[in-house]
């Protein structure tokens, strides 16, 4: 595969990474212009723009927008990370709009699908980014979209090892997933477990908070109430992690349990500082949709896609 320019995005986040998931090789291309010579247009579809992460995503999209001129970019979100219907309405309008190419984070890995597969009978370029889309549910959909994105599972596995390193064998933890179903959340789970496995520690507890803060509150008070010997939580998103440090700090307990997150969001960066955050992981949100877009111009100018395109991660801690 020849892309010239996911390698110099990929360039510019992996100049401040100490470390990467192995991107695949890249070369050289040309950016995206339809047969016409017209400027192709992308559409990205998002998930919640509640979220920061998502806000960050939107944000690193349009400036890269304003200084391209090889495309011209349509942003759309949906109210709620669960808000399945919005985003197949969204997807639907794109089309309606007559866009060359879509870039999406699916809010579900099954129900996108068929949007999508629509868009792609009419020659619509379309390429999956954050949420792995449904491999069975592809194949039987005749469908074949490149992933962009992280190593979820390695990432999680990283982070959860700071904790259990922390804490140490036997340690006491609960987890917060994202989610149900969605393939990132899944993937998070796996390697949270396998650090929960390799460091030994005891997982009393599970639940999802769907990726969002105020639930995460919720939720995790009350798991603290059912289990005050928690010593550590794994957030599968910073979101959530938010919403677990607003808990403990109510409690008065935030000098008694550690917590991980996952994202690297601006808004983490004080906990980072005081130690209420133990670790996070940075997976470049803001060029998440860059990385896709960039696919996205390959494909419309006539290049082939890997079947995953890993993108950058990195593991952040106070240190």
């Amino acid at each position: 595969m020849k892309i010239r320019s996911l390698a110099a995005s990929i360039a510019l986040v992996t100049t401040f990474a100490l470390t990467a998931c192995g991107q695949q090789d890249v070369g050289s291309t040309g950016a995206g212009d339809t047969d016409d010579g017209e400027q192709p247009t992308v559409g990205l579809v998002m998930k919640s723009l509640g979220n920061p992460y998502f806000q960050n995503m939107r944000a690193g999209a349009e400036k890269y927008d304003e200084s391209n001129d090889d495309f011209t970019l349509k942003s759309v979100g949906i109210q709620s990370e669960t808000d399945i219907v919005g985003q197949v309405e969204a997807v639907n309008n794109l089309v309606a709009q007559g866009v060359d190419a879509i870039v999406i984070a699916p809010a579900d890995s099954r129900a996108l699908i068929p949007p999508l597969k629509r868009a792609a009978d009419q020659g619509i370029e379309i390429v999956n980014i954050d949420v792995k889309l449904d491999d069975e549910a592809l194949a039987s959909a005749g469908l074949d979209v490149p992933f962009v994105g992280p190593d979820n599972a390695d990432g999680a596995r990283q982070v959860g090892m700071v904790l259990a390193d922390e804490i140490g064998a036997n340690g006491k933890v609960v987890m917060l997933e994202g989610v149900q179903g969605a393939a990132n959340a899944e993937q998070r789970k796996q390697g949270f477990e396998k650090a929960i496995a390799d460091g030994e520690l005891d997982l009393i507890a599970s639940a999802t908070a769907n990726w969002e803060t105020e639930q995460a509150n919720t939720v995790f008070t009350n798991l603290l109430a059912a289990h005050p010997d928690i010593q550590g939580v794994m957030a599968a998103n910073d979101s959530m992690a938010l919403g677990v440090i607003a808990a403990l700090q109510a409690a008065g307990k935030t000098e008694d349990i550690q917590v991980v997150g996952f994202d690297n969001l601006p808004e983490v960066q004080p906990h980072l500082d005081n130690g209420s955050l133990l670790a996070t992981l940075d997976q470049f949100g803001s060029k998440q949709a860059v990385f896709g877009i960039d696919i996205a111009l390959d494909l419309l100018n006539g290049e082939s896609a890997d079947e995953w395109v890993k993108t950058p991660i990195e593991l952040v801690t106070r240190k």
